[in-house]
């Protein structure tokens, strides 16, 4: 791949993101992927579906109905099952170093996703923090967002609680949406209300936040559009993971899909 955006683009620019990302809990970044990547991106995650995905774990393939295969709602590590994924996420790649400049420290890949909001149909994802999520200790990571097509407010946009990252892990209970099983019981305090931030993108607009910044989509209310997107995380390095809490965590949720009939 080739872009205006490349990984020495990033490197003049670092100290303007380094603030952004401290300042804000996220960074913006439009055409973070030019549409001949994106045209790319999309031809194989179109050919991941089609051969990959059958041969995955239930447990990284979530659908709206798990017997309507037109449903398929949510992916997760695909670039442990696929070349070309596992490429964007390696050391050197553009994902890579933004992640390095953002958390400021070398990072570690995590995950690769994939996320759809069918048209007329997608459920809303709940306000949340991912870092409640990844059980690391400290909590830094970051969590990279970019739009495979046009991205406007009915089909269900990202929005941010800017600065929220600031002010530690807020109470989180079980949510009922597959894919972001836990919400703030809180959300929608003074401070919520007063620093939400919308984001509509264009394809290959790029964002990314860190692990305690409060973020939510809503629904996707369109009858024609989808709402399709990809999602990289990355761990910094200095950050440990409790690895049976993480565990017991995953079980539970396993079995919750499975009764639901999601996975």
């Amino acid at each position: 791949m080739s872009n205006q955006i490349n990984t020495d683009w990033l490197s003049k620019h670092s100290d303007r993101y380094l603030h952004e990302f401290n300042l804000n809990g996220y960074v913006s970044i439009p055409g973070f992927f030019n549409p001949e990547e994106i045209a790319e991106i999309k031809e194989n995650k179109k050919r991941f579906i089609q051969d990959v995905v059958p041969t995955m774990p239930e447990s990284e393939v979530y659908y709206e109905d798990a017997s309507d295969k037109s449903t398929l709602k949510q992916l997760q590590n695909m670039w442990q099952h696929d070349a070309f994924f596992g490429n964007m996420m390696g050391e050197g790649s553009k994902l890579t170093t933004l992640s390095e400049i953002c958390l400021n420290e070398k990072t570690v890949p995590k995950n690769m996703q994939y996320f759809n909001k069918h048209a007329g149909g997608g459920q809303a994802t709940p306000p949340h923090q991912d870092g409640y999520f990844f059980h690391l200790v400290p909590n830094n990571a970051i969590t990279i967002w970019y739009a495979l097509e046009d991205v406007e407010p009915e089909q269900g946009c990202v929005n941010y609680v800017q600065g929220s990252h600031k002010y530690g892990m807020r109470a989180h209970a079980a949510s009922g949406v597959l894919g972001f099983s836990q919400s703030i019981q809180d959300f929608g305090l003074p401070f919520d209300r007063e620093n939400a931030i919308a984001f509509p993108c264009k394809a290959g607009h790029l964002i990314a936040h860190h692990s305690l910044t409060i973020h939510w989509a809503d629904g996707n209310t369109s009858a024609e559009k989808s709402r399709q997107a990809m999602g990289a995380i990355y761990y910094g390095s200095s950050a440990r993971e409790d690895a049976k809490a993480k565990e017991a965590y995953q079980a539970r949720l396993n079995a919750q899909l499975a009764a639901a009939g999601k996975i």
